[in-house]
């Protein structure tokens, strides 16, 4: 699909609306108008990439990034009870506009949403062949694209910020933690 008919490029460049709720130079998230729950939104690059594996590694990283942020945004000022953060990658999958984005759903106890599926019971002969496979397919894992190296200026070291700030710190750590079950 072509950057002028994908629909995600439509909204990032502004001729379809839609309600931002974070933007940058290279990341928008914006609210799912037909979400599964209220404050379900998209995180997605502006650049377009259908597809996961097409998202440069550094892209990803910060993708990802914004999600979590968005998912203590929903957290915080929504009081949802958890999140399903997820990529639904290719039509197989559930993927509707052929443009890479990450779903943040708030979640409430019965809420309805339904993301469980029924297990597939795999013999020892079927683990050990997709394993393998798997393994041939990965080998390769460790080559992701480097950054590059910025020249490192000498700099004066940093003072100790107040203890006010540290008091914030425990307090944002200390509401992050009454939210793990």
């Amino acid at each position: 699909m072509a950057r002028e008919s994908c629909l995600v490029c439509q909204i990032v460049e502004g001729r379809v609306p839609s309600a931002k709720v974070y933007e940058d130079e290279s990341v928008l998230a914006v609210l799912d108008v037909n979400g599964a729950n209220p404050g379900h939104c998209f995180v997605m690059p502006k650049e377009h990439y259908p597809i996961i594996e097409q998202v440069p590694d550094k892209e990803i990283g910060k993708i990802f990034n914004v999600a979590n942020k968005i998912s203590t945004a929903v957290f915080e000022s929504l009081q949802a009870q958890g999140t399903s953060i997820f990529v639904a990658n290719g039509i197989p999958a559930g993927q509707t506009v052929a443009h890479f984005l990450v779903n943040v759903i708030p979640r409430f106890e019965n809420d309805g949403i339904n993301l469980l599926w029924k297990p597939k019971q795999l013999n020892e002969e079927e683990i050990s062949t997709i394993e393998l496979k798997l393994k041939e397919q990965a080998k390769n894992i460790g080559g992701f694209e480097k950054e590059e190296k910025k020249e490192k200026l000498h700099h004066e070291p940093i003072a100790k910020m107040p203890a006010a700030d540290e008091d914030e710190e425990e307090d944002y750590f200390s509401r992050q933690m009454r939210r793990i079950p």
